[in-house]
């Protein structure tokens, strides 16, 4: 199939072969003919499959055969997205495609100054872009009016409309036309079920496109797992970009503060590193972006924030230094990689208490992610650290524990001997007990000294504070926008 059977306009014909393209992706093939109809549509497939062109291209010539005359403040076509980077990368889509066509396009979001964005939607304007935070600012100033909106885009639509952004969502829509005089689409990856519900309530009979299975992940990503111990992730990042030679991977962490850590670590090891976070000021944000897209900086540290919507031509490699919380996001972050039929890898740096997490995702995808012991950072494998949960923790506390104990059986707490014979060591180096039948005293400088063996904990490695909404923090979701 070719783009011309699409039924595209010249114009559009035009720039999508100057981007060197000659044949729609499914989702393209599928999407565009029915969005041309005049359908709203709920379009899923996989993460690096085309969809930003799969509505820009059919937006675009509906605009161009329904002209109309700018008003101020006015928009025809509203796209919403979840974070700012996506939201720039929509922008620069509709500015490819649309560069021989009559347009004007304007992308709004938090984090910067919101004078020029007033200035710039003032003039009136045909597509608007934006985050709901920002787009909402504007909507109380007055200096955006959405009753005249034509299309509807919700794209990345499973985190614009979960529990984080579904209110946000809801005021934007009560600004606009009924679903009877607008058309809605909705672009994703993953569909979730409660997703689906909330979709069906604001679009008018649409039409459900999916060309793969949903949460599938890019055929062409190699994904494998490496177990390794916590305490030695970062030295293991550092050899396999090292000894590997990447010039380029994007490893992704949980929080903001452990992705500030990890780049300042991995500088410290010689490789150059940068990170990428809500925190972050947007300036910031776009130059290591920008370095990193440019080769200046070899490894891009980004929490889930840069799981959607990062492009990033030829990007080999995706490290999970520390798994996502919401299985869905492994699939975002992965498909950073392999996109537009590329191959790629996508690499999990696993500890022992991940070992859950990684279930979750396999779960997800209905299939095991191959696993891959490293020579000198063997660590527990997944069947090994079933017997470590089966086995009450003694191979971890090592020296200094209470011999007299004995170990978990069917999930129980430990009970102490009390037949006089003492314990068998089994929790630790002790020689068992003193055959005294009382209890015995576990010495203090034993404890201390394994505590102090334990690596401190900092606090950018504490879980994520709302896995539910799929950010590293409720601090991400507001930043955001």
């Amino acid at each position: 199939m070719s783009f011309e059977s699409l039924g595209l306009k010249a114009e559009l014909l035009r720039a999508i072969d100057e981007q060197g393209y000659t044949e729609p992706t499914p989702i393209q093939a599928q999407a565009i003919p029915l969005v041309l109809q005049g359908r709203d549509i709920m379009a899923g497939a996989q993460t690096g499959t085309g969809k930003t062109a799969g509505f820009t291209l059919p937006m675009l010539q509906l605009l161009s055969e329904r002209p109309k005359e700018r008003a101020a403040r006015s928009v025809r076509v509203l796209v919403l997205t979840p974070t700012r980077e996506l939201a720039a990368q929509v922008a620069d889509s509709i500015e490819t495609y649309g560069r021989h066509l009559p347009h004007r396009a304007a992308v709004v979001f938090g984090g910067v100054n919101i004078n020029p964005q007033i200035s710039r939607l003032r003039s009136g304007i045909e597509v608007l872009i934006a985050t709901p935070g920002r787009l909402l600012d504007h909507v109380q100033r007055g200096t955006v009016d959405l009753s005249e909106v034509e299309m509807l885009v919700l794209d990345e639509a499973d985190r614009m409309l979960d529990m984080g952004f579904i209110h946000d969502i809801r005021r934007i829509v009560k600004c606009l036309p009924g679903t009877e005089d607008r058309q809605s689409l909705m672009f994703s990856a993953t569909f979730p079920g409660e997703i689906r519900k909330l979709a069906g309530q604001m679009l008018n009979r649409p039409e459900l496109v999916e060309v793969a299975a949903p949460n599938a992940t890019v055929e062409r990503i190699e994904q494998v797992v490496h177990p390794v111990e916590k305490h030695r992730k970062r030295e293991l990042l550092s050899h396999l970009v090292g000894a590997g030679n990447w010039q380029q991977v994007l490893v992704f962490t949980r929080t903001k503060h452990g992705a500030n850590r990890l780049a300042r670590q991995l500088e410290a090891d010689g490789l150059s590193a940068t990170a990428i976070h809500g925190n972050k000021t947007q300036a910031a944000r776009t130059r290591a972006l920008a370095d990193f897209k440019q080769g200046r900086v070899r490894v891009l540290v980004a929490t889930d924030i840069a799981a959607r919507g990062l492009d990033i031509d030829h990007l080999p490699y995706v490290v999970n230094f520390e798994l996502p919380n919401v299985p869905e996001d492994y699939v975002h972050r992965i498909g950073r990689t392999g996109r537009a039929g590329r191959e790629g890898k996508a690499l999990s740096l696993v500890a022992r208490d991940e070992w859950k997490l990684l279930g979750g995702i396999e779960k997800l995808l209905r299939s095991k992610v191959p696993q891959q012991v490293l020579d000198g950072y063997e660590a527990g494998t997944r069947a090994a650290n079933s017997d470590y949960h089966d086995n009450g923790r003694g191979n971890e506390r090592g020296a200094g524990q209470n011999s007299d104990r004995k170990p978990r059986r069917n999930g129980r707490k430990p009970v102490r001997a009390r037949n006089g014979s003492g314990g068998n060591g089994n929790l630790g180096n002790n020689n068992g007990g003193n055959g005294n039948g009382g209890k015995r005293r576990t010495e203090r400088p034993a404890v201390q000294l394994v505590r102090e063996q334990r690596p401190a904990r900092s606090q950018g490695d504490r879980p994520a504070a709302s896995a539910k909404a799929g950010f590293s923090s409720l601090a991400d979701r507001y930043f955001e926008d």
